[in-house]
């Protein structure tokens, strides 16, 4: 598939047929989600991968920000981003940082880098031909999720990724691209001047 239908294809999939995803396919999607951008070359993000009766431990464990017709999905990643690793890495010699303060990190690049992860995983999926779901978990629930899966402490996870193939051909009913248009790109886009 070309890049640029990958880009215009990808949607969130709220409805998934019970149809196994393929181990060949869930190996590319995570090998690519580790070729991300990451600050320093840190790679501060880890990402646990559930399928089967881990699926369902996981929705027992933590309240999720998704409807039940996606936690039917075969394949569940939780992407985690873990800050110490930037810290440690940006007080070592070649960055020139003697402390491992926030302070220098205007903008927690943790969070970002594991986001472009995530961004990787979505668009893998629809070049596998499968359909995914980014949804949020609650902050109240990252202890319960880490003692559940054994996580370490120094790991957030920054939602959860639904993956199957699709079963809603069509945009869901109610969905925002339903009732929202795009944005033009004149509103967000500005050259040289805002």
């Amino acid at each position: 598939m070309e890049f640029q239908d990958v880009v215009r294809r990808r949607r969130m999939v709220r409805k998934f047929t019970d149809e196994p995803v393929s181990e060949e396919s869930l190996r590319r999607i995570m090998s690519n989600a580790l070729r991300g951008p990451s600050a320093g070359f840190s790679q501060g993000q880890a990402f646990l991968v559930l399928q089967g009766d881990d699926v369902r431990r996981f929705h027992d464990t933590v309240e999720c920000w998704t409807s039940d017709s996606a936690k039917a999905a075969p394949v569940l990643v939780i992407p985690f981003a873990v800050k110490d690793v930037y810290l440690d890495r940006y007080a070592q010699e070649d960055k020139g940082w003697t402390d491992r303060s926030e302070s220098h990190w205007p903008v927690p690049f943790w969070y970002i880098d594991t986001g472009m992860a995530v961004l990787l995983i979505l668009q893998t999926v629809v070049d596998e031909g499968l359909g995914a779901v980014y949804y949020g978990i609650s902050d109240e629930d990252f202890d319960k999720l880490r003692a559940e899966f054994g996580v370490p402490a120094t790991h957030v996870p920054i939602g959860a990724i639904a993956i199957g193939h699709g079963d809603d051909i069509q945009i869901s009913e109610g969905a925002s691209p339903n009732t929202r248009k795009r944005k033009e790109k004149t509103e967000t886009v500005h050259y040289g001047q805002w």
